[in-house]
């Protein structure tokens, strides 16, 4: 197995990009998801405006967001266990709000699954406000994965 870890070694370049990469696009549909909610969440049940928004939120969950949180979620450890970096206290902190906008990521899909039934209970305001957490999450975890503190 170390051997295997050696190996791999050669491309943590390669594999932190690829992260670095799955993490935008996450991000970029954990940011505008919730955007689209507000919108959604104005419109009347039924309506094209309606319909058009369960199309554009299917896809972004679908063919964004889970497959790049999948690719976060199998890069990410990867690197930890190449590096073998476990010990750091900024990556468990950064592990910890991984799993918390991951729990927002399930959120969102529940939120999704409401809407696409016709089923949604919340406002507008209140997917304006739930955006800004995945952004506050964000600036954390870059924070600790750039200034490493607790090192």
């Amino acid at each position: 197995m170390d051997a295997v870890r050696q190996t791999l070694a050669g491309y943590v370049d390669w594999i932190r990009a690829f992260h670095i990469i799955a993490v935008i696009a996450w991000m970029a549909a954990l940011l505008y998801l919730p955007r689209l909610f507000v919108y959604h969440a104005d419109s009347q049940v039924g309506t094209p405006m309606s319909e058009r928004f369960k199309v554009m939120e299917r896809r972004l969950i679908r063919g964004i967001m889970n497959p790049s949180s999948i690719l976060v979620w199998i890069l990410g450890p990867l690197l930890v266990w190449i590096t073998q970096s476990y010990a750091d206290t900024w990556l468990h902190i950064k592990f910890l709000l991984v799993i918390l906008l991951t729990g927002l990521h399930h959120f969102f899909v529940r939120c999704w699954k409401d809407f696409d039934n016709d089923r949604n209970m919340r406002s507008g305001r209140f997917y304006r406000f739930i955006n800004e957490a995945p952004a506050l999450l964000m600036v954390f975890i870059v924070i600790l994965v750039k200034v490493k503190p607790f090192s």
